[in-house]
Formats: structure tokens, C-alpha cells, sequence
């Protein structure tokens, strides 16, 4: 059985957060297990309470646990890690083994503002598709999305159902807008109160903030603003060390 070594220079509260993540990732705390209470953590490695909440409050900050009042600590789901690529959320989430779906929550023409024209690259006062869904994966609420499209690219846009479907998939079969390029802007913030109510989220609970402009053929196809739920989504990407000109 693993133990903490004393005379280690590494801090005895990181030594159980690595024992209890060693444990979560063979498995022998499962996801949604519940791990040991902190007496009995603190009897088996010979720690104060002190110590073991300090390793038991990094893993809950890290989200690889999460409490429930008046129950105790359990092993979390693990992060998603969130697609830095241009991929929509459909196939995203089919490629993890997942069943992705969606809801409806605002589908209108606007006009568009000086900002939503500078950002899609057309004239202010241009007619575009809004389309707000409710993301889901495995029935479970992870991003409302925000798209905006201008009418002159998809003209009968709004005569389709979206139901459980990329849009994505759609603008490239029936209009040819195949998004072959993208910027991507990444904020955290703390969800709204509606925001939070769709996301199961509670109230002041935080969220990715993602504004994404998609391109096909150059021309910018796509606005949009996705709120995604950070308690299930992480980022991950390779860092290289750049070139050194000598």
C-alpha cells in the first residue's frame, strides 16, 4: 500500500493528492465512488485533518472530485477536453463515444449591429440567421450555443430542423459552406442566472466563454459565442519551443 514518507522535501498533503489520483486512475476509485472520509485517511497515513482536506480541497479545485452536502466526496467524471480544432459539436462528440443532441431555444432573423457586421464582415443592417440550442451530450447539458449567419449565405436557413443535427453538416449539403478555416477567442467568466439554470449549473458557477468565426473560402461564414460549462471541459494543446535564430 502506498504511504507517506516523512522525510520527503515534497509537502505531505501533495504526496496523498498523488496517492488518491493514483487510486482514481487504476481504478480502484471508480467515478462516482465515494472516497474514504478524512478520519479514515487520516488514521491510515498518519496525517492531520488539516493535511488531508488540504489535498481533498486541491482535487475538488482540480475537478477530479466533487462534494455533495451531507454525503461525503466522490470520484468526478473526467473533463472533456475541449476541441481546438474546427470541428462542430455533433462530430466532436460522436468521435468521443458520445450521443450528442440539442434544443431549440431561439431561432430568428436580426439585423445585424456595427459590431456583429465588423466581426461577419458584412454591411451593418444585413440580415442574419440567430440560432441559440442547448448543447447536449449522453442527455447531458454541456454549452448553449450562439450562431450567427448571414441570410445571404443560407437564405431558407431557417425552414430546417436542427434537432440532434450539425449545423455544420447542414451549410455544407444544402449551400456548399464548407468551413475550411477559423479564429478562436477563449475568456472565463461566471455564467448568467439563465445560462446557469440550462447548464444545471449553480448560480455564479463558472464557465468557458468561447467566440469563434469560421471561414469558407475565405469568406467569414459563422459568428459564434458558445458558453461551456468549465466544471466539465479542459484545455489542452502541445507547446514547442520556439526556433533559435543564432
Amino acid at each position: 500500500m502506498a504511504h507517506i514518507d516523512p522525510d520527503s522535501p515534497v509537502p505531505k498533503y501533495f504526496q496523498l493528492r498523488e496517492i488518491l489520483l493514483d487510486l482514481i486512475d487504476s481504478d480502484e476509485l471508480s467515478i462516482g465512488a465515494a472516497i474514504p472520509s478524512e478520519r479514515e485517511l487520516c488514521q491510515r497515513f498518519g496525517l492531520s485533518r488539516m493535511t488531508v482536506r488540504q489535498a481533498v480541497d486541491h482535487l475538488v479545485s482540480e475537478g477530479r472530485l466533487h462534494r455533495v452536502p451531507g454525503k461525503g466526496t466522490f470520484v468526478a467524471r473526467p473533463k472533456i477536453e475541449l476541441a481546438l480544432q474546427l470541428t462542430s459539436f455533433t462530430d466532436d462528440m460522436r468521435a468521443r463515444g458520445m450521443e450528442p443532441g440539442s434544443r431549440d431555444l431561439d431561432r430568428r432573423i436580426v439585423r445585424a449591429s456595427a459590431h456583429l457586421a465588423k466581426e461577419l464582415g458584412i454591411a451593418p443592417g444585413e440580415e442574419v440567421h440567430f440560432i441559440e440550442r442547448l448543447r447536449t451530450a449522453d442527455g447531458e447539458p454541456l454549452s448553449i450555443e450562439r450562431a450567427h449567419i448571414p441570410v445571404r449565405l443560407a437564405p431558407d436557413l431557417a425552414e430546417h430542423d436542427l434537432s440532434g443535427r450539425s449545423l455544420y453538416a447542414l451549410l455544407e449539403s444544402r449551400y456548399g459552406l464548407v468551413m475550411d478555416a477559423g479564429e478562436l477567442t477563449i475568456d472565463g467568466g461566471i455564467a448568467d442566472p439563465s445560462d446557469a439554470d440550462l447548464l444545471k449549473l449553480p448560480r455564479g458557477g463558472a464557465v468557458l466563454l468561447l467566440q469563434r468565426r469560421s471561414f469558407s473560402g475565405g469568406v467569414c461564414a459563422e459568428l459564434g459565442v458558445s458558453t461551456y460549462r468549465a466544471d466539465r471541459y479542459q484545455l489542452r494543446t502541445v507547446l514547442e519551443m520556439p526556433v533559435r535564430r543564432s
